[in-house]
């Protein structure tokens, strides 16, 4: 076969030229259009889901008003309704998993970026992670099962020993409690935080930690110094992610919590959160307002959630800015 010439192949490719930049050009408007086409869907999302729950809320909106947020009586079978003691388990949990779940996490997040060897490394970072694949029904179960009889032997040391602080009451007999559920939760935000912390800890350029060691900065002296201080902004953000799938658990958590209805300053008591009230009581509502508090509950839930995940990106923002400037 012959060769084709050099003013053949110029040819061709004056013709190929052409038709390629056009392919171009296409495949260039078809991804603009298929990215804009997800970004729209996921906030028309946001709103219809915003709108529905709203919706539904609103014979309890207009009857009960802004006393809904803090009235703690609730009663469906004499129309009585209130939110606060939901919204006080639920601060109650969130903030005990992010108290406890938090320094873990980090600390996870740490040994797996500069203190873990190789071999342990590949092996506990993808156990952390997959932790957060277990569904949380199975949690709720192992927890109903396991952590809650070994919580209830501990009660009475607890209260013998430290009891005079208030948050440790009388002895429950069943372990199904307020503090059972903020362990459950804080299992299942470890695993978010400490992955999101773990990225954040390997950005850090290594030139940074080479200057501090040669210096003669002891590895302690470069996580409070260099490594803490760079990704602190995200570390935070991370952690009030972490706070959004604490405030939106429902199932593990109505299964240890005990579904109380009372504010207790003991986290010994049982108690309940706004999502395990949903989960719990929304497929038998006895009647329409019966419904509408609970859409109204899902109202302030969403409220509250949207407002932690607009907060981890407003700090990382300001903070990463901040941070930024003065270098």
């Amino acid at each position: 076969m012959a060769t084709a010439t050099p003013t053949v192949r110029a040819a061709r490719g004056a013709q190929v030229g052409p038709l390629r930049r056009r392919l171009d050009r296409f495949a260039d408007r078809a991804l603009y259009g298929v990215c804009l086409l997800a970004a729209l869907t996921a906030g028309a999302t946001i709103i219809l889901v915003g709108y529905q729950i709203v919706h539904g809320a609103s014979p309890a909106i207009s009857k009960f008003g802004f006393a809904f947020v803090y009235e703690t009586v609730w009663q469906p079978n004499f129309g009585v309704f209130g939110a606060g003691s939901l919204l006080y388990g639920t601060a109650v949990t969130s903030f005990f998993a992010l108290l406890v779940g938090g320094p873990i996490a980090i600390a996870i997040g740490l040994f797996l970026t500069l203190l873990a060897p190789r071999g342990v490394r590949s092996l506990v970072g993808p156990l952390v992670e997959l932790l957060a694949a277990i569904p949380s029904v199975i949690l709720g179960f192992w927890g109903l099962l396991v952590l809650a009889p070994f919580v209830q032997s501990k009660e009475p040391f607890l209260h013998e020993k430290i009891g005079f602080v208030g948050l440790f009451g009388s002895p429950q007999t069943t372990g199904l409690s307020v503090f059972t559920a903020s362990l459950i939760v804080t299992i299942m935000v470890i695993p978010i935080i400490a992955s999101i912390s773990r990225d954040l800890f390997q950005s850090v350029p290594p030139e940074l930690h080479d200057g501090a060691s040669a210096l003669g900065a002891t590895r302690w002296e470069v996580v409070r110094g260099i490594v803490l201080p760079t990704t602190a902004s995200g570390v935070v953000a991370a952690c009030l992610l972490g706070l959004g799938r604490a405030l939106g658990e429902a199932i593990a958590v109505s299964q240890v919590i005990g579904a109380g209805s009372k504010i207790e300053t003991s986290l010994f008591q049982p108690g309940d959160t706004l999502a395990s009230r949903i989960a719990l009581q929304f497929p038998g509502a006895l009647t329409e307002l019966h419904k509408a508090s609970l859409f109204y509950c899902g109202v302030i839930l969403l409220a509250i959630g949207l407002a932690s995940n607009l907060l981890a990106q407003w700090v990382g923002r300001r903070f990463a800015y901040a941070g930024a400037v003065g270098k």
